[in-house]
């Protein structure tokens, strides 16, 4: 197997040319050659190809082999050069050796000519190799360097007695040293490190590295008081650093400053525990230590209080003076009762002008102490907003807390209930709570929800949920779903139906719910319209509005607005509702039935023993009460009772809807009934109808009234 070559020979004789290449052809060569005679064709030559060697003869007519070598080491400084001579003379062999020739060889010697091409020819990639070895060596260590100071992170390398030998940028900016400085110091000098909370010295991770030999990770909450004295939350770990011999030559340690990360964790735990404009605790951090209270002292005989305070002239000032007043006189009073209060207390603001104060380990009568000296503090407090003095006293709710309560929520509600009884009695007092006060406070209840039902209407905080209706005949495949009301707090939590919906029946406030959810059903209906969605939707329709004369026409109109198919509307009435109204909810049927809607007869058989009134309702669907199809698998009266039902709707052509279908047997016996519909948690949960990343769903069964 032949070597290829690529030669430049420089002489004038072709023959001598010739006996050249037959050299290197024996030798093993495959040359690929030029031959010049003259010093434009050299260059010319040069210019053209990269030679592996080049081979001059000394002595040419008009031309040398040293002008040769002097032009080729003008232009290349490594490409090697033998220079072949039949003069002899030590002065040329001097003169080319000093040029840059590489070898110098008589015409009589030419036996020495292919060991000198092999020997340059192997220098030649020798150090090739060795350059090549360098520059790959050279650029990744300027990689290395490169990717050191780029990243975010701090870099410290030592050797293996735990001293500095190199630092990037980051690692220099957070310990204060420069790398050059730090060299030769130990690690432990420029990273000093301490425990967050005791400031007590942690040992290094590169010690325990270089000692153990192996990856090291830093504790948490671990300071580094850099040489400025700037203080840094920093996150680390250190790894040994071995030689070829498996010899522990020193250890890499890599650091993130997590300063900002730390305040940042600290302030959003700070903000979700605390009020922003007081900085007292908030009430879910205040429920969450109540909570912890019971827990920790079930089966304990300490007893503890809870002080609920309500102030009695804020909305006052509030409304003469505006919210800036308001906000100030809750901070003032903020400092006050902080002033006032144990310190193994908690103090929470529990929302608008509601304080609550949580009294650990203290007894019926210490605690009372604690809300008399709060009293007395209130009332001799003055407040003044610019030119105008107020006068603002507080009522005090007591609860005491003996060690087998259990609930956090009761504790609360009878400290409101408390509170509220005071300022019953007269304001500017304290009421300890009696098990008298729970009626009392059940109206108290109640008018609370009223106002909350108002501000969430004001604040568009009740949002649409949907449950399907599922069909158990295969021929019927048309979706349907029913359409329920949540109410949001103002955290975002859901509030379900069971809670406000009886104060809002109470206080004649469901026809605006209802509204509301007719305005923004329609508006969902008719955005799913024009993309091609086919369903029908259940409203529920709630007594209030049944006796409401304008809403017939308000639903015709909220129909012409949207444009909505009225064949996808189904309104939703309880039966209680419809046959206390019966004239009312007959006319309202017919209205809307006349525009093409279809109605519902919900909660049906809960409690009347005659169907005769259907005949006057004309209605579609019979919503079978939940009560009797939960458990009709296994209990066969109520089972016999949906079978009649059934029967009985079928008769009138109005189909049948079970409600409360939270399993498979039940939906076998619904379909050997003939029961049209089935809707529950075997089939669906309700669900958000828009998916809102601050609604907070449920995870329990709620009540789906309107």
């Amino acid at each position: 197997m032949t070597t290829p070559l690529r030669v430049l020979i420089v002489e004038d004789c072709d023959d001598d040319a010739q006996l050249l290449l037959v050299r290197l052809r024996r030798a093993g060569y495959s040359p690929d050659y030029v031959r010049v005679d003259n010093a434009e064709d050299l260059r010319k030559a040069l210019q053209a190809h990269n030679w592996q060697i080049v081979i001059s003869d000394y002595a040419m007519p008009g031309f040398s082999g040293l002008e040769a070598l002097r032009i080729l080491r003008e232009q290349d400084r490594e490409t090697p050069f033998i220079l072949v001579s039949g003069t002899v003379g030590e002065e040329i062999a001097v003169e080319a050796m000093r040029t840059g020739a590489n070898d110098y060889i008589m015409k009589e010697n030419l036996a020495r000519l292919m060991p000198a091409i092999d020997r340059e020819l192997r220098d030649v990639r020798e150090r090739t190799d060795r350059r090549r070895a360098e520059e790959a060596l050279y650029q990744e260590r300027e990689r290395a360097l490169i990717t050191l100071h780029s990243i975010g992170d701090g870099v410290i390398t030592t050797d293996a007695d735990g001293r500095v030998d190199y630092m990037n940028p980051v690692a220099e900016r957070v310990t204060g040293w420069s790398n050059g400085a730090a060299q030769g110091h130990p690690l432990t000098e420029i990273l000093p490190l301490t425990h967050e909370a005791s400031r007590i010295p942690i040992e290094s991770p590169a010690a325990v590295s270089l000692r153990t030999g192996e990856v090291v990770n830093l504790t948490e909450q671990c300071l580094l008081i850099n040489r400025d004295g700037q203080e840094f939350h920093i996150e680390d770990s250190a790894a040994p650093i071995f030689d070829r011999d498996n010899n522990i030559i020193g250890v890499v340690l890599v650091f993130h400053d997590a300063t900002r990360e730390r305040h940042m964790a600290r302030q959003m735990v700070w903000e979700a525990t605390h009020d922003s404009l007081t900085g007292l605790v908030n009430r879910r951090e205040f429920t969450q230590r109540l909570n912890n209270l019971l827990t920790s002292g079930y089966n304990s005989q300490q007893e503890h209080a809870l002080l609920y305070l309500d102030l009695d002239q804020f909305k006052v000032i509030n409304d003469t003076c505006g919210h800036d007043a308001g906000d100030e006189l809750l901070r003032q009073l903020s400092r006050l009762l902080l002033q006032n209060v144990p310190t193994s207390s908690s103090l929470s603001r529990l929302g608008g002008d509601e304080f609550g104060v949580l009294l650990e380990n203290v007894t019926v009568e210490q605690a009372r102490e604690v809300a008399d000296r709060l009293l007395d503090t209130f009332s001799h407090f003055t407040y003044q907003w610019e030119e105008r003095r107020f006068d603002v006293g507080v009522s005090i709710g007591m609860v005491p807390i003996q060690h087998d309560a259990r609930n956090a929520s009761l504790v609360l509600s009878a400290a409101d209930v408390a509170c509220y009884v005071a300022k019953e009695g007269g304001r500017n007092r304290i009421h300890v709570y009696e098990e008298s006060d729970i009626d009392l406070g059940q109206r108290h209840s109640e008018m609370h929800w009223v106002s909350r039902i108002k501000e969430a209407l004001e604040e568009d905080r009740f949002v649409l949920y949907r449950q399907e209706i599922t069909p158990l005949n295969e021929d019927d495949q048309t979706p349907h779903c029913e359409l329920l009301v949540r109410m949001l707090d103002a955290d975002g939590q859901i509030i379900p139906p069971v809670d406000f919906i009886p104060a809002a029946e109470r206080y004649n406030l469901m026809n605006a719910i209802d509204h509301w959810v007719i305005d923004n059903a329609f508006r969902h209906i008719k955005s799913l319209q024009q993309q091609g969605h086919e369903c029908v939707y259940s409203i529920n329709l709630s007594g209030n509005s049944l006796n409401d004369e304008n809403i017939s026409g308000y639903i015709e109109q909220k129909i012409s607005e949207y444009q909505i198919h009225t064949g996808q509307l189904c309104f939703e009435v309880t039966e209680t509702a419809a046959v206390f109204n019966l004239v009312r909810a007959s006319h309202i049927i017919k209205a809307l039935k006349k525009l093409g809607c279809r109605f519902s007869l919900d909660d049906f058989g809960s409690g009347l023993s005659s169907f005769g009134y259907l005949k006057n309702l004309p209605v579609d669907f019979l919503k079978i009460d939940g009560g009797f199809v939960k458990d009709m698998n296994t209990n066969p009266m109520n089972r016999a009772i949906v079978e009649a039902i059934h029967q009985v709707g079928h008769t009138l052509s109005i189909r049948t809807i079970a409600e409360f279908v939270e399993n498979e047997a039940i939906v076998d016996q619904l379909r050997d009934i003939g029961v049209d519909y089935a809707q529950g948690y075997h089939f669906s949960r309700p669900e958000p109808l828009i998916n809102n990343s601050n609604v907070i769903p449920l995870n329990k069964k709620t009540s789906k009234s309107n």
